[in-house]
């Protein structure tokens, strides 16, 4: 069986990018491969780890960690085989608690696939050109396909003027067809890499 994390990319107070997840896991969960059992989604949420700014004296690429957090967190990453980003756009890139996670490790990524859903006044799609780079670093086969959420047409606030009104997440009727199939392509990269995986493993 394939396994999927659904990682939460934003750690600030208020974020969208819970609903955002749950989202992508009640529709995921709707995909012929899950109903299947020959897949499974879940959520990881890089706030539930409380990941200091990286403290490990060794290069991640050793494995060599000191500190619960990263042993946990090193643990949970391994156990998939590939994930679904969630992220906002923050100042044309990604969350810094996003990109911090990635560096705490290396070889927990290696061999994996990852598809990405990004959210934000356009859509997320600069943040997720910066994601794409640095999963490249440590070996995680992006796919092609990802979903892009607007602000202003695939959310619904009960009052737009509040800038802490995180909205409700209400997708276009284009957007789960486009998530199936970033799904399809994570499933299908997950499957061709896992002889790399076990190989690696051994």
């Amino acid at each position: 069986m394939t396994r999927i994390a659904i990682v939460i990319g934003s750690t600030r107070p208020g974020r969208r990018g819970t609903a955002v997840a749950r989202w992508v896991e009640e529709a995921a969960g709707r995909h012929p491969a899950v109903k299947a059992g020959e897949a499974t989604v879940e959520i990881v949420d890089v706030a539930d780890f409380g990941l200091p700014l990286l403290d490990e004296a060794a290069p991640a690429a050793f494995g060599q960690y000191s500190n619960e957090h990263t042993k946990k967190w090193s643990e949970a990453i391994a156990s998939y085989d590939g994930f679904v980003f969630v992220t906002p756009e923050y100042n044309r890139s990604v969350p810094g608690a996003l990109k911090n996670a990635i560096d705490f490790l290396y070889n927990e990524w290696q061999n994996k696939a990852a598809g990405f859903v990004s959210y934000g006044v356009q859509g997320g799609v600069r943040a997720v050109e910066h994601l794409r780079l640095t999963l490249a670093e440590v070996k995680v086969a992006d796919v092609a396909t990802q979903v892009g959420l607007q602000i202003f047409t695939d959310f619904t606030f009960e009052d737009p003027t509040n800038p802490m009104d995180p909205g409700a997440v209400t997708p276009g009727p284009h957007q789960e067809p486009t998530l199936n199939k970033m799904l399809d392509e994570v499933f299908a990269w997950a499957g061709a890499l896992k002889p790399l995986r076990e190989t690696a493993a051994a």
